[in-house]
């Protein structure tokens, strides 16, 4: 199914990656929210890490997560943020786990998509 609205024309599936990943950032205060789809349809949800030792943007949080639990490809990341655009950062870990034509949808702190490119 495909939804037509502020969101442009997304599936269920990613508005639901969207709105996970705008709950995470919500629920634990961070600057980010993402989640990831593996191809299994599982979903992994991270928000940004920032610790004394350890830096992370919430979307490669969540592409780390979907590595050790098992994941083989992604079918779509998203990540919610006040910035304009996806990191090269970023979109090298989707890249990586789900190659350069997998879906990274930015959507602002409110959920509405602002832009979606591939991780390529």
């Amino acid at each position: 199914m495909t939804l037509s609205s502020e969101h442009g024309d997304l599936g269920a599936e990613d508005l639901k990656i969207i709105t996970l990943a705008r709950s995470a950032r919500a629920r634990n205060d961070v600057p980010e929210g993402a989640a990831v789809r593996d191809e299994t349809g599982r979903t992994y949800v991270a928000g940004t890490v920032e610790l004394e030792s350890l830096k992370l943007s919430a979307l490669r949080t969540a592409v780390a997560m979907a590595v050790a639990s098992g994941a083989r490809s992604l079918e779509a990341a998203a990540v919610v943020s006040t910035a304009d655009a996806a990191s090269d950062e970023d979109r090298a870990a989707v890249r990586d786990l789900g190659g350069p034509d997998t879906p990274v949808l930015l959507a602002g702190p409110d959920g509405k998509l602002r832009v979606a490119v591939t991780a390529g």
